[in-house]
């Protein structure tokens, strides 16, 4: 069993024998995490235009209609919540990146702190 960092970087050089080979970190999970919020955010970027569009001459034929003052508020409300979703998967899709970057740090960090330890990463008096 090869412990691994990133996109496939052994965490353990070859040749360290069996030291650090039970930790394992990728950053697979974490980027596709912040890959499908990103993907969401996206898909929310032409919905706010549909809903205008859908809206478009609505207005004009329905005369004087009360039902489309609560129609107008009901789309506000959605115009927000979809803008809200997007700032919302943006600022996931960073921190999800952010993880995965201080994982492996702290991860690289542990490793050293092991490498002057004997037998496997120092001198075998």
């Amino acid at each position: 069993m090869t412990a691994m960092r990133g996109q496939g970087e052994p965490a353990v050089p070859p040749g360290r024998g069996d030291c650090g080979q039970r930790l394992k970190h990728s950053d697979g999970p974490w980027l596709r995490a912040a890959g499908g919020a990103e993907g969401l955010a996206a898909h929310l970027g032409p919905v706010r235009h549909e809903l205008a569009a859908a809206h478009e001459g609505l207005l004009a034929g329905a005369g004087r209609l009360t039902a489309l003052a609560e129609l107008a508020a009901v789309r506000e409300s959605w115009e927000r919540r979809i803008q809200a979703a997007q700032g919302e998967c943006g600022s996931l899709a960073a921190k999800l990146r952010a993880v995965a970057r201080t994982q492996g740090a702290t991860n690289e960090a542990v490793r050293s702190s092991f490498t002057a330890m004997t037998p496997c990463g120092g001198d075998e008096r």
